[in-house]
């Protein structure tokens, strides 16, 4: 199985949407992949930095204004 394939299935699985056919060959892929054993490793730490992180994420008011102010200021800049 080639590492791309493996690499999607390692996604699938963290975020438990992979089969259980999936897994396995997940998982016999990474015994002998040195490459891909390291992916899923920093995939891991990656959403675990995630989960854990304290974000506040901006409403959606204060995006749309946003957006507005960007759009004026690109056309003030064009003109």
């Amino acid at each position: 199985m080639p590492c791309e394939k493996v690499n999607i299935m390692c996604d699938k699985a963290q975020y438990c949407e992979a089969t259980f056919w999936e897994k396995i060959v997940l998982n016999l892929h990474l015994v002998f992949c040195k490459a891909c054993r390291k992916y899923t490793k920093n995939n891991s730490k990656l959403t675990e930095t995630v989960k854990n992180s304290k974000l506040n994420c901006l409403d959606k008011a204060c995006k749309e204004n946003m957006k507005k102010e960007l759009k004026k200021a690109m056309e003030e800049q064009s003109a």
